[in-house]
């Protein structure tokens, strides 16, 4: 897999992947998280960091990465208009409404 994209906050992170077609979305973040988590560990003082339970997960069209890029690399300026909690009811949302149609 390939990390096109990485950004985030505090509370949150959004990662863009190219997955290779063998991989699933589940054996991605599992390989995230243990990765990122080992580093967090061996790399800082921090003995806080978790990561959550559960993920969000969307596919996107190759025309959208461009804007996804931008959009990932902008948390901080964007979580500055919408909290993460209102822009993730949005997503989901707009996620449902589409599947709906």
């Amino acid at each position: 897999m390939k990390a096109l994209a990485v950004g985030g906050i505090a509370d949150h992170c959004h990662i863009l992947l190219s997955l290779p077609p063998t991989m699933t979305v589940a054996k991605a973040i599992q390989l995230v998280k243990s990765g990122s988590s080992k580093w967090m560990h061996d790399e800082t003082a921090s003995r806080r960091f978790a990561w959550q339970e559960g993920y969000g997960a969307f596919s996107i069209g190759t025309s959208q990465v461009p804007a996804t890029i931008r959009y990932i690399l902008n948390q901080p300026r964007h979580h500055k208009k919408m909290r993460f909690d209102d822009e993730w009811k949005t997503i989901l949302k707009r996620h449902t409404d589409f599947m709906d149609e």
